[in-house]
């Protein structure tokens, strides 16, 4: 797959983007010289930070000298830590809108987390207009829609390169309340400006006779929305990133946990992090997109200090069940029960609820989502459990999952989950889940130049380029597309 191969392949002049065209050509983006983020000061972001730095003592050195003296040292204007699909369309936006090097840097590879699990949804059917994370969302699937459109001009087919669907997505409601909230719904999603449209039962099943059967009263459609494959997202992505590599502008560093902050005795700002092989110096920021393992992290990197920083990102399993070249029935759009958006609200069984097993305590919910993907593979969810950062197979889930798929698909009753155990494949993922549904995007307050990009649970690849957009504006100071108020770390995470 060639997705850059209108790259120029003569050497660029310093402080020249040869690549201002590529993909961002139809929509602007403010080109910034690599000082541009030196002059930053937050002016654009409601926080005191000066006022904070004077209430806080120096940041200790985070590292022992005598200890790092042998290890590598590189510089970049910008060091992002996480190599998941947030991480890597944050140094995508900041290759392609400025001329700041930038270093991606992992513990593990690209694909690891969350964005190597999900169902590749880039969905607004089960968004609320006017919610906090509706402008985000509306904002990234205008972007992702750009991109794909950008690839098919470069004569590529964005179905290859990024698995990309334009699939649709159908919200199903089996109950009288769930049929009233997806009318109600359609009107709202109509009111601000998207297609949709409310399907009777006889309407849905012409569009999916694989439902047959399986009592769905009715549906909220939007036919514009779309899915892709993470992982062909992924690699082109970071064959693009890598294309500024040979002009000095870009580094990825894997398999290199970050193990402390490299901190100024002078002044206490964060001068780059250390990791288990390197020293990578930040001269104008460092970004923390970690997922759910980003609040971790960040107390650990800020445990020798007085700063009070509290990331409250928890980890929340998910499983999905993948039949490889199912030919028993082709879903030719997105699927997802009512019930679905349930899954943001946590509602724990009390502890001392009798009879109650561990894995119950555990389980929030399962609902049924369903899709074909780019390979023709069914693909079942999901759940969604509190287990900590374990990412093991549960077969019980699985289990419930195939049932649960059984009440909307009356052929999955007739067939025996076992007789696919040589042909499934099972993803298990750790979703980056905030208890106010919102991510945490924006610097951190007494901690200058460090920004968090977290937090985005089941959403980061449907808000990955929104948030990188939003990130890169508050990097080279940038007006907002969006309001990035609620998605601010101040009062969220540190007072």
């Amino acid at each position: 797959m060639e997705a850059i191969s209108n790259f120029p392949s003569n050497p660029v002049k310093p402080h020249i983007n040869p690549c201002r065209n590529y993909i961002f050509s139809r929509f602007p983006i403010d080109s910034r010289s690599p000082n541009a983020c030196r002059s930053f000061r937050f002016s654009n972001v409601n926080l005191s930070l000066n006022s904070v730095k004077k209430q806080r003592r120096p940041f200790p050195c985070s590292c022992n000298l005598s200890k790092t003296a042998s290890l590598d040292r590189e510089t970049f204007d910008v060091v992002v830590v996480g190599a998941g699909i947030i991480g890597l369309t944050i140094a995508r936006q900041l290759l392609l809108g400025s001329d700041l090097s930038v270093a991606v840097v992992d513990a593990k590879m690209p694909c690891y987390g969350a964005t190597g699990a999900g169902q590749g949804y880039i969905w607004m059917t089960h968004k609320t207009p006017g919610s906090d994370r509706w402008e985000l969302s509306l904002r990234s699937k205008q972007l992702w829609g750009l991109l794909a459109d950008s690839i098919q001009t470069q004569g590529m087919d964005p179905s290859q390169v990024l698995g990309w669907k334009k699939t649709g997505s159908l919200l199903l409601g089996r109950t009288p309340d769930e049929l009233a909230m997806l009318e109600n719904r359609v009107k709202q999603l109509s009111e601000a400006g998207l297609r949709a449209e409310y399907l009777s039962a006889a309407d849905l099943l012409s569009l999916e006779p694989a439902l047959e059967g399986g009592n769905v009263g009715g549906a909220a459609f939007l036919p514009d929305d779309c899915q892709l494959d993470a992982h062909r997202t992924v690699e082109f992505i970071e064959k693009g990133n890598k294309y500024f590599a040979s002009h000095g502008r870009y580094a990825e560093f894997y398999h290199n946990p970050v193990i402390s902050l490299l901190r100024s005795a002078q002044n206490g700002e964060v001068e780059g992090v250390q990791t288990s092989k390197k020293i990578l110096y930040s001269k104008c920021a460092l970004v923390i997109a970690a997922g759910a393992w980003s609040g971790s992290l960040m107390q650990s990197l800020v445990k020798d200090s007085d700063i009070v920083l509290d990331v409250p990102v928890k980890p929340r399993k998910g499983h999905l069940l993948v039949l490889e070249n199912f030919n028993q029935f082709e879903l030719k759009h997105g699927l997802m029960e009512a019930g679905y958006a349930d899954h943001k609200i946590v509602k724990p069984l009390p502890s001392s609820a009798s009879g109650v097993t561990e894995e119950e305590q555990t389980l929030t919910s399962i609902s049924m989502t369903a899709t074909t993907d780019s390979m023709g593979n069914l693909v079942l969810g999901s759940s969604r459990q509190f287990t900590g950062f374990s990412t093991d197979v549960e077969e019980s889930i699985i289990n419930r999952i195939w049932e649960r798929a059984g009440v909307f698909f009356p052929t999955l009753r007739e067939l025996s989950l076992p007789n696919f155990v040589r042909s499934r494949k099972i993803r298990v993922g750790l979703r980056p889940y905030m208890i106010d549904g919102k991510p945490l995007i924006g610097p951190i307050p007494g901690i200058p130049k460090v920004f968090l990009a977290t937090g985005h649970e089941g959403e980061g690849l449907c808000t990955a380029l929104g948030t990188a957009e939003m990130i890169g504006d508050m990097i080279l100071g940038n007006t907002g597309k969006v309001d990035w108020a609620p998605f601010s770390v101040q009062g969220r995470c540190c007072t």
